[in-house]
């Protein structure tokens, strides 16, 4: 995986991406990305590993790739392979933890 590169987020962009994970098979196709690490699947192999094929799987992929969390390329002729974007998520994650605490009682953030 490449090095974590810092990216802020606007609340619209957030507010953007999470509408991008707003469904079941969405995110079911990222977390299939996740798992299959920085090399990504071929269009194919994503559809058997996921279980969503087809125009399904392209229109998925469309809103994925919008948003920012996934990434398509052409290797060869005609094969598309995806995979994810570790550092947007990484910066979705951090959108929302970075204010952890911010008005606690205690003042403390706290980071777990």
């Amino acid at each position: 995986m490449k090095p974590h590169r810092p990216i802020h987020l606007t609340v619209e962009q957030a507010a953007s991406t999470f509408a991008a994970l707003g469904s079941e098979q969405r995110l079911g196709v990222l977390n299939t990305l996740v798992r299959a690490g920085p090399d990504g699947l071929s269009i194919g192999e994503l559809g058997e590993r996921s279980g969503v094929t087809g125009s399904t799987l392209t229109h998925h992929m469309k809103k994925l790739t919008e948003a920012g969390l996934v990434t398509q390329e052409r290797r060869g002729r005609s094969i598309i392979c995806a995979a994810a974007a570790y550092d947007e998520m990484q910066a979705l994650s951090e959108y929302l933890l970075n204010e952890c605490c911010a008005d606690a009682a205690d003042g403390q953030k706290h980071h777990d």
